[in-house]
């Protein structure tokens, strides 16, 4: 699998595997160890998914060696602050049953993340976090985060897809070292999207899915993709995309979806963030 170079030399896989939504205990260890055989070497959690423990025992069963692997997970909100996240990555960390983790990020940019970052900071110095960032940050959130603190993020996971294409956002955390992360890169099949006109005839162009399609248009924008399946057929499709190379007529098709909209919420809209930071999790 190809890398990408983080800001502070740190190689990441510019494809992974994702566990959100995995509630089944059984189902998501099997998932992970499927993943892993099938050539994915970064594997992404969080707190917040409540899956940390199966995908620690997934680990715990593969023959690959732990400095292959590229293991992520995140801070919930409830303990965005300093004290709460040195606890809650503690915690993170023994249900993953690992000794350190290779990127530890802001789950969502509410709360003192001002103070959790300095905590991420210490832990990142402490040599239990290889790499720390953050997810769901417009711009100005960056930009406020950067400039009020020593170590910049090296990733920021985002809603990437080709109907919310971030336009804005990659370039801008792309041109200060920010490596975007692309979370639900199928929108969840939200819109038609596996039924598309457009990424269907592209894909039949390549005798490749739609799917495969996203995710090459994804990894030509040097965006790191997450892809998520329990099955493993659709993880072999998944990662083979390095075989076939989309032309620039067909980014320029793709480009021409964006709707610059979420297929799923605003981060900004105050009902969201009323939820999100009421929403209480035992981790």
């Amino acid at each position: 699998m190809q890398t990408v170079k983080l800001n502070n030399s740190i190689e990441m896989p510019l494809l992974g595997f994702g566990v959100f939504q995995m509630t089944d205990a059984g189902e998501c260890e099997r998932a992970v160890i499927d993943a892993i055989d099938t050539g994915y070497r970064l594997i992404d959690t969080a707190a917040s998914y409540q899956n940390e423990t199966q995908v620690g025992n997934a680990l715990k069963q593969t023959s690959i060696a732990r400095n292959e692997l590229f293991v992520t997970t995140k801070l919930w909100l409830q303990d965005t602050n300093y004290e709460g996240a040195k606890a809650q990555f503690e915690r993170s960390l023994n249900r993953l049953q690992l000794d350190y983790v290779d990127l530890y990020l802001i789950h969502q940019p509410y709360g003192d993340v001002h103070g959790a970052w300095r905590a991420m900071e210490e832990l990142q110095q402490a040599g239990k976090i290889r790499a720390i960032g953050v997810s769901n940050f417009h711009p100005d959130r960056l930009a406020d985060l950067i400039a009020f603190n020593k170590v910049a993020p090296a990733v920021n996971q985002i809603e990437v897809n080709p109907f919310n294409q971030q336009l804005h956002a990659v370039p801008w955390n792309q041109s200060r070292g920010i490596q975007p992360e692309a979370w639900a890169p199928f929108a969840e099949g939200k819109n038609g999207l596996f039924q598309h006109p457009v990424l269907t005839a592209i894909g039949q162009k390549y005798g490749k899915s739609v799917g495969q399609v996203v995710l090459r248009w994804i990894f030509q924008r040097g965006i790191v993709s997450l892809a998520k399946s329990v099955r493993k057929e659709r993880m072999e499709e998944n990662i083979n995309i390095l075989d076939f190379e989309l032309s620039s007529e067909d980014m320029l098709q793709i480009a021409a979806l964006d709707t610059a909209t979420s297929a799923f919420f605003s981060h900004r809209d105050p009902a969201m963030v009323e939820w999100l930071t009421g929403r209480k999790l035992d981790v």
